[in-house]
């Protein structure tokens, strides 16, 4: 199996166990603290968001990041909201079958971004509520702060 197909596999595998029972404006909170304490232990210069379709829960700009990221988290969160994947996984399978969002996708550049970084909050029963996103380190990089994070919180409830 090839590296992108396993990485696909774990992402997968990532998005069908961390899934919430439910999800509240607390959790979003104690989700973004949680994100942006590890990111500031990382000193990582990064954008964390997280958001429904028409609401924003957290939003932190932390030192070093750029108005930039912040375009990038939309665009990211966008795809989790389109395609109700991770916006890694669909970068991983973009990139497996050599396609990126564009027109023949029926999708905008300026709206979208097939990159890491952005996971769906699932509800179990319900599906997904929320986008939470990180923006300004590599696409696998964005992608594994959160999941460190899901991982942690949701082993404690």
């Amino acid at each position: 199996m090839n590296d992108i197909a396993e990485t696909e596999k774990q992402v997968a595998e990532q998005e069908e166990r961390l899934v919430f029972s439910t999800f509240s404006e607390d959790d979003a909170w104690d989700l973004g603290q949680r994100l942006v304490g590890r990111a500031l232990a990382h000193e990582a210069k990064v954008v964390i968001n997280i958001r429904t379709p028409n609401r924003t829960l957290f939003h932190a700009a932390l030192p070093g990041s750029a108005p930039d990221n912040d375009m990038w988290a939309r665009r990211k969160s966008n795809v989790v909201f389109h395609f109700h994947r991770s916006s890694y996984a669909i970068e991983l399978e973009h990139r497996r079958k050599g396609r990126t969002i564009g027109p023949e996708l029926g999708l905008d550049i300026k709206d979208f971004a097939d990159h890491g970084g952005s996971f769906p909050v699932r509800i179990k029963g319900a599906g997904v509520f929320a986008a939470i996103t990180v923006s300004g380190l590599a696409s696998a990089d964005d992608h594994g702060l959160i999941v460190a994070v899901l991982e942690a919180y949701l082993n404690q409830q």
